[in-house]
């Protein structure tokens, strides 16, 4: 046997890990740094807002440090406050200090699934400025704990510099301060796109936003209804694996198969338990605890053969709904029209999800071309747009059979709302092509293209009406005067009603499109 000559193996921490390939979490250079930092905080406030169902009052800025060099990239101190629930003193440290620590790793809907963006903004400030992170939160309102704190890289854990305590003279939140390495110049259309389309997401929502010119950008809330967080749930049977089943084997406390089942698996009553069991040959009264590695194996394999569990339950999801989309929609675009559809729930891999569109037409804000705004759980996509199923969808689609020219002002708005966002990198960017999902976006998008068409049937249709009242109105005073003089009569007779109205051509739709709802296929 050969042996290798000067080989060595060593263990690594996860923050080493993303330290050394920090390109995997989107900080591939100074613009995409400076705007994944600013994404990643902005987010966390988000969802810690909307966890208690508090109107988000989020302010953002941007500021140069004199320190650094004196053009871009330089030195930018990103901060970002929030009026959220807070973070316990004692969790205050490692939920900043720690990669993988914090609140998202449960079956949950939630914009962050890593729990380590936060974490990432310190880690790259750490390694491009040297500059200590400053974190506050107060849960009470009360009383605030700060912390100056830096991040152990090889042992993954915080480095608390300074403490600090104070009254927060009613402000309950988290606020983070970090300097790093950043492009604004670069990066300023992508922030400034980025928090727009967060409004546009959360209408409800208020941002307020000062650049590093000193220039101030307000984002009113337009609805006060925060929708109802998610809940926590229960993994459904058709998407579990064998390591799920064995560490659900290893927490379990006594009782047979039966009883495991319903008490682990969402929708799975003693009935379907039992009916699945006899499916695959396992005696519901076994201690799963007895199972072996091939038996766990055989009953991962039956799980997701077998038929009969009832689709996922979508309930724990919080969707926009149909009016919260369609306010943020006009919030942004302020379109002449607007329809908008919130697909049924349905599942991939067991894990629910539901689709929510929207397509915009004209007004001041759309560029001519088609527009493509990308949300998953409320974030917006703004990078590697044509890696993304959306823009897949719509090639595939022949948009001049619903009227839609290439220089058209179309806006299409895609929002995929689920416990696990098929995401294809760490960095979050864009969605991949699960063939469920891709068949909710085409069934979504086509329903609603088919009422863009109707309207602009009926405007064209409108347009044409207009034409000819217009030629009818021109010409029928002369001939109502000649057919008067013909008759030997002074008085013109009555010619009023036999002009067109182009109003009569928009009864049953306004002319806005307010209010458009697309039917379900």
């Amino acid at each position: 046997m050969r042996r290798s000559v000067g080989a060595s193996f060593s263990e690594i921490s996860p923050s080493e890990f993303f330290y050394r390939n920090r390109d995997l979490a989107g900080f591939t250079n100074p613009t995409r740094a400076l705007y994944f930092s600013l994404k990643e905080l902005v987010e966390n406030s988000l969802d810690s807002c909307e966890a208690s169902q508090t109107p988000p009052e989020i302010l953002v800025s941007i500021e140069v440090d004199e320190d650094g060099p004196s053009e871009d990239p330089r030195f930018y101190r990103i901060m970002v406050q929030d009026n959220g629930t807070g973070i316990p003193a004692g969790d205050l440290a490692d939920a900043f200090g720690r990669v993988f620590y914090g609140s998202k790793f449960k079956l949950r809907q939630s914009r962050g699934i890593f729990g380590m963006g936060a974490t990432m903004t310190l880690l790259y400030a750490q390694a491009t400025t040297g500059k200590p992170a400053f974190v506050a939160s107060s849960t009470t309102g009360r009383r605030y704990h700060g912390l100056l704190m830096k991040v152990d890289i090889e042992r993954n854990r915080p480095v608390i510099l300074r403490r600090l305590e104070g009254r927060a003279r009613g402000w309950r939140g988290t606020l983070v301060s970090a300097t790093i390495l950043g492009d604004y110049q670069k990066a300023e259309s992508k922030v400034i796109s980025y928090l727009e389309q967060t409004a546009m997401a959360a209408p409800y929502a208020s941002i307020t936003f000062r650049d590093p010119r000193g220039r101030q950008m307000v984002l009113e809330r337009v609805v006060d209804s925060v929708p109802k967080p998610p809940r926590e749930t229960l993994p459904h049977p058709s998407g579990v694996d064998v390591e799920t089943l064995r560490k659900m084997v290893k927490a379990w406390r006594g009782g047979g198969l039966a009883d495991f089942m319903v008490r682990n698996f969402q929708r799975v009553g003693p009935k379907t338990a039992e009916a699945f069991l006899a499916y695959a040959k396992f005696d519901p009264r076994t201690d799963p605890r007895t199972l072996t590695e091939a038996d766990l194996s055989r009953l991962a394999s039956a799980l997701r053969s077998y038929g009969g569990f009832l689709p996922p339950d979508a309930s724990y999801l919080s969707t926009l709904g149909p009016e919260l989309l369609e306010a943020g929609v006009r919030r942004l675009l302020q379109p002449e029209f607007c329809a908008v559809e919130s697909r049924r729930p349905q599942a991939y891999e067991g894990h629910p999800f539901v689709v929510e569109a929207a397509v915009a037409y004209g007004g001041p804000r759309l560029k001519p071309g088609l527009t493509v705004f990308r949300f998953a759980n409320r974030i917006p996509l703004l990078y590697d747009e044509s890696s993304d199923v959306t823009w897949k969808v719509l090639n595939s689609m022949d948009l001049r059979s619903y009227r839609v020219g290439p220089e058209d002002p179309v806006g299409v708005v895609v929002h995929l709302v689920s416990t696990k966002i098929p995401y294809k990198t760490i960095g979050k960017e864009y969605i991949a092509d699960r063939p469920e999902v891709e068949r909710e976006i085409r069934l979504a998008l086509r329903s609603l293209f088919r009422a863009l068409r109707n309207y602009l049937s009926r405007k064209e249709h409108m347009v044409g009406v207009a034409r000819r009242a217009n030629i009818y109105s021109k010409y029928m005073p002369l001939i109502a005067r000649f057919s008067a003089e013909l008759a030997g009569r002074a008085r013109l007779p009555r010619y009023e009603a036999l002009i067109p109205r182009a109003e009569l051509a928009g009864e049953g739709g306004g002319e806005d499109g307010a209010g458009e709802r697309a039917q379900d296929p």
